[in-house]
């Protein structure tokens, strides 16, 4: 083979500097670590495929792809057909050379994305390819084209990450520009991810092809349960895909968005870049409760952003490094105020003191560093390390006092060591990944809680009252300790070696512990009818008439863990049909054992006791006649008994992925695409531990028969008892359980034994339009998910009916299998179905034409037979009588828009808009008669204005002052971010019954109108 001279230069270079590289990368990275600066957006590293065909006169022999700030090769042999395919391409900038019989023709420099699978063809006998002689230069311009099969999703480059508004330096805030993709803030400061009309924990997110589950918590992304911080440093993230639905056959622990992030890597050249980002109280507009219900002077906040990144060569062309850090400093305001909507006026004055406003703290610091090393034309190695650590006082607004505040930790590790390995029509890429996350709330202050609840009339003209708490004051109870540590090994084997195919083989093998920890019960509450008052009094603190704490079963240990192995394999061929369609084919099988549930063993005295086949003696003798209210239940406990050998690990997990896309016309302009998939998630292990943690460190609950109380009342047994003041003490606490027999007042939890997976099935059809640089899209896609985890009521009656024959129709919480508390089983059960509809518009940026647009319209019609969050389903029998009402948590109606644009003297304007229909809620409807019967419905909102519910302006105006003096590169940057411009009231708080707004509710999503100043510089 004939090499040009940049190639033998290249060569050459790499053969002397091997033997030496290893040395020169650890000293140079350790020097590195110690410097906090950027590279540019060309300085990236993940997956893209590149293929074409050459037409010329004595063919095309070769065709090679130079990364133009790396030094990065790849060359393939043309096929006899003319057909090329580079199947794995680190993202970034690109020139191809073309070997023919002539000498090496050239093209000008294109770019890769990440999950891009581009097409370029080339024909000699046109005139702007073949004029100009052998030193010419072949304009890609718009010839390059994107297949992206029947996925539904977007890509968010670098420059949309860096222009963009955003308060919080969370790279996943533009997600939501894809179709049916929510980026949700709460009035907490803390952020999620949300696909269509399923949850959070349905979402994963790989980042240089590593998926970031978590597999004990909710939000889908380890480290991001009920906190401020964010996933991954953005400075470190290059640009990312977001995927709606119908992903290929590779992404797995998912079923609804999937989000593919590439991280950057060093160049030949030594960029750097270092920000600060500044706010506080006195460049945010009041919030709606510094106004109302009085005007005070504004909470003090604060919020400081920092940090910085350095990349660059440590051997130029062959091995390069990148680090960054990235800090946060925060102080956010929170309001206490009462419960019900009720004026601080109706509280005793020794508790008035408690409502107003309070400050909450937070820090974050995060790490990342990464080598890249390619010791030859076919050989890549990529190494990374990164850290996350989070502290400070948490505490949300609502009726909760200020000294209730938790403690907050986090801290994460994770490590990727990668080779990826090519030859001439196949590449294999070999990763091992390393995590370690812990997630360990803690209360700041230690001993008794109380709960306030009372009973208020709803306002007229209805004639019914509420019942909720009003206040919570004394210790904290969020005491927590959960995470997962382990290893991965996956491969991906790509073949490309037959015309028109590529073929793709994946297996990944996990060994993963899973660990959790939780003694929310180690402060005892107490809670007390406040309207409760024998006495003569106005305010009951005095008698509670229930008492829940934590206590250990036998000496039980509260540390649950479970060593899991995961396993999954898939194939998938890209299928180039003729030259106008193309399918994407793939299938995968995903398998997981999770000991702690598959050996767990039952009490066997327990288990016969409550299916009624035997009584039960306790340790001190007492016998208790057999529970025999399921003989005649409209469900078999026995389906949910275990004796370490019934359960066996779910294996029908198979997962086919179909997609196409079919052009329309010559030019490959207009294309309609579609597919459909199953994706198979999992079952969160905070759920389904619930069963070891209650038979070893159990949550006790004692009610009390108060006199005059006709709200809480019980029959007396061994869990409901006379109140005695000795419970406000550990001691006599610990005195009343111990004459009781072991476990008494816990709640017993029986999981069903052939436990399926989570999964969705997804549905997509549309059709693209691209014209220059206008891309257009207009598509329907169809979600539906099953299998959702719940746990239900397994109390019944004497007769084994769920409601009483006549009155009110009340769960039988009043029926439980004395002397333990309720029985609650875990199955499966919860569904959402999502229509969606959605038109997508991109104008991409270039040089020449230095403006970008990105609206996406989306019109969603769901339902849901459960609201997101409630896993405990505890108000009828069974799922089968939870009806399908419209989705809580999706907005029917919503548009996003993102723009930038350059205008004279280095300066950049750039602005995202949102705005969505009001939400809609749920809530108990009660049909008079005997019985009486209820229903769930859903309400819609009356909305913060006359057609919108929410609705959101940021803005950003941005200044590069270039500093050429220093460099050629080197520039200043100074920024002004509006949040919120118009200052709109994005108010939550409504009435589930009425729709209306709560009068007394001032909480609001997202922020008042807040001013960011930050300053940069990079070189």
């Amino acid at each position: 083979m004939k090499l040009s001279h940049d190639f033998q230069t290249v060569f050459a270079r790499r053969s002397r500097a091997r033997s030496f590289a290893a040395a020169l990368a650890w000293s140079s990275a350790a020097g590195a670590l110690a410097v906090a600066v950027a590279v540019p957006a060309h300085a990236q590293v993940s997956s893209a495929s590149l293929r074409g065909t050459v037409k010329a006169d004595g063919g095309v022999s070769q065709v090679t792809a130079i990364n133009v700030n790396t030094g990065l090769t790849r060359s393939v042999t043309v096929g006899e057909n003319g057909s090329y395919n580079i199947a794995s391409l680190p993202v970034g900038t690109y020139r191809l050379e073309l070997t023919t019989p002539g000498g090496v023709r050239r093209t000008d420099e294109f770019t890769l994305s990440v999950g891009q699978s581009a097409v370029l063809d080339f024909d000699f006998s046109q005139p702007d390819i073949a004029s100009g002689g052998d030193d010419a230069i072949i304009v890609t311009g718009s010839r390059i084209r994107s297949m992206e099969g029947g996925e539904v999703g977007t890509n968010i480059s670098q420059r949309l990450i860096e222009v963009l508004p955003q308060n919080n330096r969370n790279f996943l805030a533009f997600a939501d520009l894809a179709p049916g993709v929510q980026f949700i803030t709460n009035g907490s400061d803390q952020s999620r991810l949300q696909g269509g009309a399923q949850g959070s924990n349905s979402v994963n997110i790989f980042i240089d092809g590593i998926g970031q589950k978590d597999y004990v918590l909710k939000n889908g992304v380890t480290g991001q349960d009920s906190t401020q911080g964010n996933p991954f440093p953005q400075l470190a993230i290059g640009e990312y895909r977001v995927i709606s639905s119908n992903y290929k056959a590779e992404f797995d622990q998912v079923s609804s968005v999937a989000v593919t992030a590439v991280t950057k890597s060093g160049t030949n050249e030594f960029h750097g870049e270092g920000f600060i980002d500044f706010t506080n109280q006195s460049l945010r507009d009041r919030r709606p409760s510094e106004n109302f219900p009085r005007y005070i002077p504004k909470v003090r906040s604060k919020d400081i952003q920092f940090g910085g990144a350095l990349g660059g060569p440590i051997v130029k062309d062959l091995l390069h490094f990148f680090v960054t850090y990235e800090g946060k400093r925060r102080v956010n305001p929170r309001d206490i105020t009462p419960g019900l909507e009720l004026p601080i006026s109706y509280f005793p004055s020794e508790y008035q003191d408690v409502f107003g406003s309070a400050k909450e703290t937070f820090n974050e610091n995060l790490y990342f560093g990464k080598i890249n090393f390619t010791p030859t034309n076919n050989d890549l190695f990529e190494f990374s390390v990164k850290y996350r650590d989070e502290s400070g006082e948490q505490f949300n607004s609502g009726f909760a006092s200020f000294e209730t505040r938790t403690i907050a930790k986090v801290e994460e590790w994770r490590g990727l060591a990668r080779w990826e390995h090519t030859a001439d029509t196949w590449i294999n890429d070999l990763k091992v990944a390393y995590e370690d996350v812990t997630w360990g709330p803690r209360p700041l202050n230690f001993g008794n809680v109380s709960i306030f609840n009372a009973t208020v009339p709803n306002p007229p003209p209805a004639t019914t009252s509420r019942r909720g708490d009003i206040l919570r004051i004394g210790a904290g109870s969020n005491f927590q300790d959960k995470g997962q540590n382990g290893w991965q090994v996956s491969n991906d084997f790509t073949y490309t070696g037959l015309e028109g195919h590529t073929f793709k083989v994946g297996v990944k093998g996990k060994w993963v512990e899973l660990n959790t920890n939780t003694q929310n019960g180690v402060n005892p509450v107490f809670t007390y009818n406040v309207n409760y008052n024998p006495n003569g009094g106005t305010f009951n603190d005095d008698i509670p008439y229930r008492m829940v704490f934590s206590a250990p079963v036998s000496g039980g240990d509260p540390n649950i863990t479970s060593k899991n192995f995961q396993f999954g394999i898939y194939a998938q061929d890209d299928w180039e049909f003729d030259d106008r369609l193309t399918l994407n084919i793939g299938l995968r099988w995903d398998y997981e054992r999770t000991p702690a549930f598959l050996n767990y063993k039952h009490d066997p005295a327990i288990a016969e006791f409550v299916a009624g086949r035997a009584s039960y003696t306790g340790p001190n003798g007492t016998v208790t006649p057999p529970y025999t209210n399921l003989v005649n239940a409209d469900y078999n406990i026995d389906d949910y008994i275990s004796t370490g050998s019934e359960r066996k690990a779910f294996k029908g997990a198979w997962q086919p992925r179909l997609g196409f896309t079919y052009s329309l016309d010559d030019d490959k302009r207009f294309a309609i695409f579609g597919g459909y998939g199953r994706s198979y998630d999992r079952t969160q292990f905070d759920n389904i531990q619930q069963e070891l943690t209650q038979g070893l460190f159990a949550t006790r609950t004692f009610n009390f028969n108060n006199r005059g109380d006709t709200l809480n009342t019980c029959v007396p047994s061994a869990t409901c008892i006379a109140w005695d003041p000795a419970y406000l003490t550990p001691e006599g606490r610990a005195a009343l359980i111990a004459g009781l027999p072991v476990g008494a007042g816990r709640e017993l939890r029986f999981i069903k034994n052939d436990l399926k997976i989570p999964y969705s099935d997804q549905f997509s059809l549309g059709v693209r339009g691209k014209f220059n640089l206008l891309d257009l899209e207009l598509g329907y896609s169809y979600v539906e998910s099953k299998d959702g985890f719940v746990y239900l009521l397994g109390n019944r009656r004497a007769d084994g009916s769920f409601f009483p024959a006549t009155g009110n129709p009340d769960s039988p919480f009043g029926s439980p299998p004395a002397p333990f508390g309720s029985i609650i089983i875990g199955t499966n059960g919860i569904e959402t179905r999502a229509n969606t509809a959605y038109f997508k518009l991109t104008k991409r940026y270039t040089e020449f034409s230095p403006w970008s647009l990105d609206a996406t319209y989306t019109f969603t019609d769901a339902e849901e037979n459960r609201q997101f969050g409630e896993t405990f389903s505890l108000d009828f029998p069974n799922m089968d009588a939870y009806p399908f009402i419209t989705s809580t948590g999706v907005r029917k109606h919503r548009f996003v828009m993102a723009g930038s644009v350059d205008i004279p003297y280095g300066i950049t304007l750039s602005g995202k808009f949102q705005i969505a229909s009001p939400k809609y809620l749920a809530a108990f409807v009660f049909t008079p008669g005997d019985p009486l019967s209820r229903d769930i419905v859903s309400t819609k909102t009356k909305g913060n204005g006359d057609l919108w519910g929410y609705r959101q302006m940021d803005l950003s105006i941005t200044k590069n002052i270039p500093l050429k003096f220093v460099a050629d590169e080197t520039r200043i940057r100074l920024r002004l971010d509006i949040i919120n411009l118009f200052n709109d009231r994005n108010f939550s708080g409504f009435n589930s019954v009425t729709g209306l707004r709560n009068p007394t509710d001032y909480a609001i999503d997202g922020p008042p109108r807040t001013v960011k100043l930050s300053a940069g510089f990079s070189f």
